[in-house]
């Protein structure tokens, strides 16, 4: 009954994982510029790091749901949460606020940072498994 339970829930957080990636994913195409301003100056080429973040999440997102690249996936995901550390601190950096975009109290981006991030992580590494 345990298995059957825990079976239950890793596949429910895994689904629930894969649209939130691929959801993300898609909505660096939708909306660029919400995303754009989030890339620290000293990195060139902004509009294809946004891209380029934005395939990985769809594709990431997706593997997670085939079950011979779910593991691949999740290790993916795990690495890319890793890269866009960078664009958290830089977010801190900058006061938190984008002017005309995202705008929250500095304690938001340091928790976004520092509780949410390795939740992600955390997660991602929960439903690496076939």
């Amino acid at each position: 009954m345990f298995n059957e339970w825990t079976d239950t829930t890793r596949y429910i957080a895994r689904n629930l994982l894969a649209a939130f990636f691929a959801l993300a994913g898609l909505n660096h195409f939708v909306m660029p510029e919400f995303y754009l301003p989030l890339i620290p100056d000293y990195l060139p080429f902004p509009n294809r790091i946004n891209v380029m973040a934005g395939v990985a999440e769809v594709v990431l997102g997706i593997g997670l749901l085939i079950a011979p690249l779910r593991q691949w996936a999740a290790w993916g995901i795990v690495a890319l949460l890793v890269v866009f550390v960078p664009s958290h601190v830089y977010f801190i950096q900058i006061g938190s606020c984008v002017e005309g975009g995202l705008c929250v109290p500095p304690w938001v981006a340091w928790v976004r940072l520092l509780v949410i991030h390795p939740l992600l992580i955390g997660w991602a590494w929960y439903v690496r498994k076939r």
